[in-house]
């Protein structure tokens, strides 16, 4: 009789037990963030993705996260992981409510639950200078690598498994284009946005054809455990926040800030900006980066803007007489205080002090790194300039704040229609636009080069956080850009 009591009494113990395990909800993915106040994204270390800028995070997915965590009272928590295949993994084991920096594909999507697409990038192949140029991916079959975990490599398996292809499980597509390069590798496959970016570096890389079957199309991913349990809220949130963003232009105005300039300077400005940085930079770096400190600069933009200017050279002058290394006016060296415009020291601190001066100007609705933009505009063809542009936005009904909408602004000051509205008249605005461009990717590359673990910071000014005729113009024996690439 004791034994058939203990026996029951253990049968009711283990079914109240069990009515309390599975009494238990388990809290859907916004309940988590409103719980705990953060918003945890899970995403790799890349150009296109999130890195550690010198004045701290950074990156076009960062900055898109950045603004939906803003939008639903959260605070912004990145969970770096080593690839691509640990993004969903994160997701899926509840270590991030969300996933950014993937691309969709069918088998992806066997795993995470994705949002519509946001960006669509094409795909370029990428091979060497002076090598076969492929035209088809019929031409790549052999020679062909892939990063592993690249969604390319799911879309051929599936679509074209005629092609024989690589995957390297070691190297992300940076790697591979260096390798590439460097003559280790003969092919990939990648985002153009990071083809026009690289083709920097490694002024021997080229691109043979454009992928036209399949598109790099960016999502973000969710737990598709939690649609199983019902909790679609976080999800319905992200999904009407990627919407608007693309409808208010935010996505393009993100995408124009980290990739608008990387096509600007292509592989034979390149070339010759690193061979004038082994032969000029070193003689005038320590003035560059004594007025950065001064002005709270970063000296490498001082440097680029140096070399957009005057290729470094102290002894250059226009036809206007502006001279020096940072090709000062005389009005303006006098207002800052430089007695010889020719002094490379002095020069370079004039040019400096005038940028901030620049930059102080501007109207306090222009933010950070627009406004870095904006002044670098201004020390072109002159504030007011820049001033009648913001106006001609404003009158058009567009935000007159955005470095996107103003670079196209500059081109109308050279047209006839918009003169009439203007306060100061015509001027030679695409040249503006393209002035801030080149300094844009001239800066980019100085800082691959200066240090390997910091890409360029989102506004360089702040203190604070915010084919063919071209391949005969390179020559075979001419090295390609040595930089020590970010561990990605």
């Amino acid at each position: 009789m004791q034994r058939l009591l203990r026996l029951t009494g253990l049968l009711v113990l283990a079914g109240f037990v069990l009515a309390a395990t599975t009494c238990v909800r388990r809290p859907g993915a916004l309940e988590q963030v409103e719980r705990s106040g953060v918003l945890r994204v899970a995403t790799v270390n890349s150009a296109t993705t999130y890195y550690l800028g010198a004045e701290g995070p950074t990156g076009f997915e960062y900055d898109l996260a950045q603004g939906f965590a803003s939008q639903i009272g959260a605070r912004l928590e990145v969970v770096v992981v080593p690839d691509r295949a640990a993004i969903m993994r994160a997701v899926d084991q509840g270590r991030a409510q969300l996933g950014a920096g993937l691309a969709l594909s069918d088998a992806r999507r066997e795993r995470v639950r994705f949002t519509p697409p946001y960006l669509s990038s094409e795909l370029e192949a990428v091979y060497r200078q002076y090598t076969q140029k492929p035209t088809e991916l019929a031409d790549l079959s052999g020679d062909l690598v892939l990063p592993a975990d690249t969604a390319l490599a799911d879309w051929l398996r599936h679509h074209r498994p005629g092609i024989d292809f690589k995957v390297d499980t070691h190297a992300n597509t940076e790697e591979l284009m260096s390798k590439i390069a460097a003559g280790d590798l003969k092919a990939t496959i990648a985002n153009a946005d990071i083809v026009a970016m690289n083709q920097r570096y490694y002024p021997k890389l080229r691109v043979g054809f454009t992928l036209a079957e399949v598109h790099q199309r960016m999502a973000w991913a969710l737990s598709e455990r939690d649609r199983r349990h019902g909790h679609n809220r976080l999800y319905n949130k992200a999904v009407a926040y990627l919407e608007t963003v693309k409808d208010n232009g935010r996505v393009n105005i993100l995408h124009d800030r980290y990739f608008g300039h990387a096509a600007r300077l292509g592989f034979v400005g390149g070339a010759e900006f690193a061979r004038q940085v082994k032969k000029r930079l070193d003689h005038w770096k320590s003035y560059f980066k004594q007025a950065g400190q001064q002005y709270g600069l970063d000296w490498r933009l001082l440097a680029a803007v140096g070399y957009q200017e005057s290729r470094w050279n102290e002894k250059a002058i226009s036809p206007t007489a502006v001279r020096g290394i940072m090709m000062l006016t005389r009005s303006t060296a006098k207002r800052m205080g430089v007695a010889n415009r020719r002094d490379p020291q002095q020069s370079i601190d004039g040019g400096a002090h005038y940028l901030v001066e620049l930059r102080k100007r501007l109207p306090e609705a222009v933010k950070p790194p627009d406004r870095t933009w904006f002044a670098m505009a201004a020390y072109n063809i002159g504030l007011g300039h820049v001033l009648d542009a913001r106006r001609l936005l404003e009158a058009d009904g567009r935000d007159p704040n955005v470095w996107v909408n103003l670079r196209e602004a500059l081109g109308w000051l050279s047209e006839k229609r918009y003169l009439d509205n203007t306060r100061y008249g015509y001027a030679q605005g695409k040249q503006a636009a393209a002035y801030v461009s080149d300094i844009r990717a001239y800066y980019d590359i100085l800082t691959w080069m200066s240090n390997g673990q910091e890409r360029a910071k989102p506004d360089a000014l702040a203190k604070q956080p915010a084919a063919s005729s071209a391949d005969q113009a390179a020559s075979e024996d001419e090295p390609d850009i040595s930089i020590t690439s970010p561990a990605f």
